[in-house]
């Protein structure tokens, strides 16, 4: 048995190595010791080079409006190093009645925009009206009865973005909890929002030029960020490889970990794995544990390269609503996005398909799969020639998804941390899926080691970008 540890870190995705930079950059003598059962760090982040083609089987970036996720490339120089795509710069579509429909960038543009009949804009009011539903409703239902079912394919886009996911599953609870919030306190989330926008402008928020966040990612792509972030460990005394854990208890206001090949003791652990793996962990010593497990969901890419004689539509990308029954759930245009995605002379997009909806599709081959993919991207683009580069990218990891009750299981993990002391839980899918949600968690995680207080995440009012 090992008692050498201040802390025993279990995971070493982007959550773990975010907890062990800021020990190491905070408070240096802290001694921490990451548990990985993989051979390699960074969890689900993985870029894939290949004849120049520079792909994601993983999260393509994340938003720079998260102050943790700011800090953390300050901290390291990667600020020096990252590459970025304003969202007010470039254009998104959403493929609605056979064809590409341009979402404006900014609000007064998306109001004015042909999107939805003028009839429906005008329902959008009814929400000042509508008291607030009661339960846990999904997205698509909590939207029609506020705004109407004129905004429900762009919706159902955004959370094909965002969590493939099916928003008919998804619930609003989860997913938006900063708006559900506004929502049951004012009676309306248009009221709710005008009522925040002038708080702040007596807080002194006001006067300042509309912006927009910025899609944040790597010359070679997002990789990049964990190995930076995991460049200074070192294998065998500050992070061990191909090591599982099987087991927790604790013994003697000390932790206890066990794996296959040995067991580790720790005054504080922190579990930085996904929500599943976490909760599977926690089972044999969580007698409440409301949930067993949440669904999850699985998304395969596939990457056609072209030469540039092909011109793609400028912008991000695409996203496809299930109404419109294609085989795809959108596509990324990455060359549009940073640069040297490509090799010179050509253009690199990424198709995306599965998800909650069709899972059955990640069953074909390999062949049939990028086959089906390629015939429906190139009629919704209207391109005739064939690809010069492809490959299929099948991630080993899965999306969590904020279904119902979800919000519970937040609730059960809050109380359940505070009930055990020097334990500490973060990772993918709790409190949310993207790459801030996670340095931000940890980032408090690592605050709490730090400081021994637990501090409380703030429900915030997060944007809605397609």
């Amino acid at each position: 048995m090992n008692d050498n540890y201040q802390t025993l870190i279990l995971g070493g995705g982007l959550s773990g190595l975010t907890v062990a930079h800021k020990l190491r950059l905070n408070h240096p003598q802290h001694k921490f010791l990451i548990i990985e059962k993989s051979d390699r760090a960074g969890g689900v982040i993985s870029s894939n080079n290949d004849q120049g083609f520079i792909s994601e089987k993983g999260p393509h970036g994340f938003l720079d409006n998260c102050a943790e996720s700011k800090s953390i490339l300050r901290e390291t120089g990667l600020d020096k190093e990252c590459i970025k795509a304003p969202l007010i710069d470039f254009v998104r579509y959403v493929y609605l009645n056979g064809r590409l429909n341009l979402i404006p960038q900014t609000p007064r543009k998306i109001l004015m925009a042909p999107l939805i009949p003028w009839h429906a804009k005008l329902r959008v009011l009814a929400d000042l009206w509508k008291a607030p539903l009661k339960g846990e409703p999904t997205v698509a239902k909590w939207a029609q009865y506020r705004f109407g079912p004129a905004l429900l394919p762009y919706l159902d886009a955004v959370y094909t973005g965002t969590y493939a996911g099916d928003f008919n599953k998804l619930t609003i609870d989860s997913v938006m909890p900063g708006v559900r919030a506004l929502e049951k306190e004012h009676g309306s989330v248009i009221r709710g929002l005008i009522t925040s926008m002038k708080a702040k402008k007596k807080r002194g928020g006001s006067g300042k030029k509309l912006t927009m966040p910025a899609m944040t990612s790597f010359p070679k792509g997002m990789e990049r960020l964990s190995e930076k972030l995991s460049e200074s460990l070192v294998v065998g005394r500050d992070i061990l490889f191909n090591s599982a854990a099987t087991g927790i208890k604790r013994q003697d206001k000390e932790w206890i970990i066990s794996t296959s090949e040995t067991t580790y003791k720790a005054k504080n652990i922190v579990l930085c794995l996904p929500i599943n793996a976490c909760l599977r962990l926690l089972g044999p010593i969580a007698a409440d544990l409301p949930e067993k497990d949440v669904p999850e969901t699985r998304i395969s890419t596939v990457v056609f390269g072209f030469t540039d004689d092909v011109t793609i539509p400028p912008g991000f990308g695409f996203l496809t609503p299930e109404v419109e029954k294609r085989f795809t759930l959108g596509s990324l245009f990455s060359s549009n996005m940073f640069p040297g995605r490509a090799p010179e002379g050509h253009v690199v997009f990424e198709t995306l398909v599965g998800g909650r909806r069709h899972p059955e599709r990640l069953e074909l081959d390999d062949e049939k799969l990028t086959e089906e993919a390629l015939t429906d991207v190139r009629d919704i683009l209207g391109i005739k020639e064939k690809p010069v580069y492809s490959t299929l990218l099948r991630p080993s990891g899965s999306i969590p998804q904020l279904e119902r009750n979800y919000p519970a299981l937040l609730s059960w993990k809050e109380n359940f941390v505070e009930e055990n002391k020097g334990l500490h839980l973060c990772g993918f899918g709790w409190g949310g899926i993207g790459l801030n949600d996670m340095m931000k968690s940890a980032t408090m995680v690592a605050e709490e080691l730090i400081s021994s207080r637990q501090s409380k995440q703030e429900t915030e009012v997060k944007g809605v970008y397609f």
